[in-house]
C-alpha cells in the first residue's frame, strides 16, 4: 500500500488507486477543501507535491490549472495515490469562512478521466 505523508499532519497508508482528495478526507483526516465536490471545477481541492508528484494529470485538470493561472500545484480531486507521496496541503476549510468542505466526491475521478503527462 502505497503511504501519503501529508506536511504537519502525519503519514498514512493508502489503497492503491484511491482519489487524492478521498485519501486526504477520510485516511489523513485533513480538512480539505473540495467546493465542488471533486468535479474540477473550482481548484479549492489544491495541493503542493513536496515529493512523488504523478507523472501523468488529467486534461481537465491542466485546463482548470492553465484557466486560474496556477502553476506549481496540482489538484487532488484529479489526482491518484499510485506511489508514495508527500503533499502540502494549501486549501483547508479552516480559515476559509466556508460552512464546510464541499460535497462529498465520488470514488472516481470526475469527469471521466483523459490522461496526459503532466509538465
Amino acid at each position: 500500500m502505497p503511504k501519503l505523508t501529508v506536511e504537519n499532519v502525519g503519514t498514512f497508508e493508502v489503497q492503491a488507486g484511491k482519489r487524492l482528495v478521498l485519501a486526504l478526507v477520510e485516511d489523513a483526516a485533513a480538512d480539505q477543501l473540495h467546493a465542488c465536490g471533486g468535479n474540477c471545477k473550482c481548484t479549492t481541492c489544491r495541493v503542493a507535491f513536496v515529493a512523488g508528484e504523478p507523472a501523468q494529470m488529467t486534461v481537465a485538470e491542466k485546463e482548470k490549472l492553465a484557466e486560474k493561472g496556477l502553476t506549481d500545484v496540482r489538484l487532488s480531486c484529479q489526482c491518484l495515490v499510485e506511489n508514495d507521496m508527500t503533499v502540502q496541503l494549501i486549501s483547508r476549510l479552516e480559515g476559509s469562512g466556508r460552512p464546510d468542505s464541499g460535497p462529498p466526491p465520488e470514488p472516481t475521478i470526475q469527469p471521466d478521466p483523459e490522461w496526459i503527462t503532466s509538465g
